[in-house]
């Protein structure tokens, strides 16, 4: 299922009784966080919040603020239009085992696949719901302008101000602003946690692009705001839009840098999905949401963007610009992660749909909302790593490992070492190269009950012989590491150990009950109640 809108996808939310409406004020500094926060630790990831009135310095945004929509199975599962995740991975996990048809019958099959996937090739439109309102600079006076989209796209630049319309319960309209610039103010952009640098936009699509090849990038890196018109562009080192900006560094010219909000929620799913370097994240929106995503040239840079997007916020960054210190931000890891120096994003164009709604996240400690988005990217991309690895059963990111830094693998062992294969295989791909701990068990555990996993760990190891140190990079917002991204890994064996690993001892075999005496017994007790 595709959404035209986020409002649409927060409808849909509230219909399936998975969404609380706040109707008072709420500051978008600490508040909004603390009532996410109590959200995303109940049960289950608890509801998603609609903040019809958010704050900010004590005025009300015209922007109802959604969050924590995507942060249970459930909504991870409607953003996808599906009943479930697994249900998508295995539709995904099919069509990546594709073979060529040998009878008609596996024709017909592949066609209904290749009509699938017309819908995954995005599409280029000359406007769209993103452009409902415009406000940029004009050019050479400095001045700025803000338009009717759709008077605009006709030819006839209008000379009214065309606002959002008021939300119920009756957030305020935005002032009249002709004659100022375009503003990050108006947006109810959070302070998150208390030792913050400042607001940061937390679910933001970053589009870039390769300046040789002209591969387009859709990258979530956090967006901390300076002022009104600059912010920070964290783009870590190893992320691709690092690599396209360190291109245009060497060449001294003004990177194109375009920021989306909303719009389908399946794009920001999209651009935070590990994909290898030089896929379109497009692509994959598109497949999952079984409809072609519809891209408008922005206004002030050449980048495309999806056209019913909520916000876009166009600008640049300069090479010749000194870099900024951005943070401190409390991060996904749980603590904060201390100041650095990246490049400085200027605005010059923001859009929006007079319906906008501003959809954020926060992280910290967990379990939040990402755990969930970044488990839906495990299960989605289980068969790619079993394309490359035909014995992994499974794969699990316990919440306590904050993503990559703890990884739980199980594996059909058939040969000595075969778990060590595993540990350099995984290392070696994408973003699993941050993984700090590696565990691999036998293919009768599962790996998302980590008491499971742990009582193999501590019956099946010995420590010296089961274990392996190595280096490599590092998440750059891991603190523990003696220097920024770069750091050691362990892994660990916790498979049953074959003769021709070392081990000579008869293996004991795991206490279970006789399956006859469990059926017997369990008949017992419904006849007794």
């Amino acid at each position: 299922m595709a959404f035209d809108s986020y409002r649409e996808f927060v409808a849909r939310l509230e219909q399936a009784g998975e969404l609380i409406r706040v109707p008072q004020p709420v500051a978008t500094e600490l508040e909004i966080t603390e009532l996410a926060d109590r959200q995303m630790k109940s049960p289950g990831g608890g509801k998603a919040l609609l903040i019809e009135r958010p704050t900010i310095n004590g005025q009300e945004s015209p922007f109802p603020v959604a969050i924590n929509t995507m942060g249970s199975w459930k909504r991870m599962a409607l953003s996808m239009g599906a009943d479930s995740v697994d249900e998508v991975a295995t539709e995904l996990g099919a069509l990546m085992k594709a073979r060529p048809p040998t009878s008609l019958r596996d024709a017909m099959k592949l066609f209904g696949t290749a009509i699938d996937l017309r819908h995954a090739r995005p599409k280029r439109v000359k406007t769209g719901p993103c452009k409902e309102v415009i406000r940029h600079f004009t050019g050479a006076d400095g001045k700025s302008k803000m338009e009717d989209g759709k008077e605009r796209a006709s030819g006839a630049p209008s000379a009214i101000l065309h606002l959002p319309s008021s939300l119920p319960p009756g957030p305020a309209q935005l002032p009249p602003t002709s004659a100022t610039p375009p503003t990050l103010q108006d947006l109810p952009i959070l302070k998150c946690w208390p030792l913050d640098g400042g607001r940061f936009i937390t679910l933001p699509c970053v589009v870039t692009r390769d300046a040789d090849t002209g591969e387009r990038n859709v990258g979530m890196y956090r967006i901390q705001v300076y002022d009104p018109q600059t912010t920070g562009m964290h783009w870590q080192l190893q992320k691709v839009a690092a690599r396209h900006g360190r291109r245009y560094y060497e060449t001294g010219t003004r990177m194109p840098v375009s920021i989306f909000l909303g719009g389908d929620p399946m794009f920001a799913f999209a651009a935070t999905a590990p994909l290898p370097d030089g896929l379109d994240e497009f692509l994959l929106a598109g497949y999952l949401r079984k409809k072609s995503v519809e891209l408008v040239k922005c206004e002030t840079n050449d980048l495309e963007v999806p056209a019913n997007a909520d916000f876009v916020i166009e600008g640049y960054v300069d090479p010749t610009e000194p870099l900024r210190e951005e943070g401190p931000f409390g991060d996904h890891t749980g603590f904060y992660t201390l100041p650095e120096p990246y490049p400085v994003f200027h605005v010059t164009a923001i859009t929006h749909r007079k319906d906008a709604v501003y959809p954020a996240t926060i992280v910290g400690r967990p379990p939040m909302e990402d755990f969930y988005m970044g488990g839906a990217s495990v299960k989605l991309f289980l068969p790619v790593f079993k394309m490359n690895f035909p014995e992994i059963v499974d794969i699990a990111l316990p919440a306590e490992g904050v993503f990559h830094n703890l990884v739980f693998v199980s594996i059909r062992k058939t040969y000595p070492m075969q778990a060590y294969k595993i540990m350099h295989g995984l290392w070696g791909m994408g973003q699993m190269m941050f993984t700090k701990y590696l565990v691999v068990v036998d293919d009768d555990v599962d790996v998302h009950n980590t008491s499971e996993v742990l009582f193999r760990l501590c019956a099946n190891t010995d420590p010296q012989r089961d274990s392996i140190f190595t280096k490599g990079p590092a998440d750059v917002l891991d603190h523990a590491t003696g220097e920024i991204a770069i750091g050691s890994k362990l892994g660990i064996d916790a498979t049953k150990k074959l003769p021709g690993e070392g081990f000579r001892r008869p293996w004991p075999p795991l206490i279970r009950m006789d399956e006859g005496v469990r059926r017997r017994v369990a008949t017992l007790l419904r006849e007794t109640g």
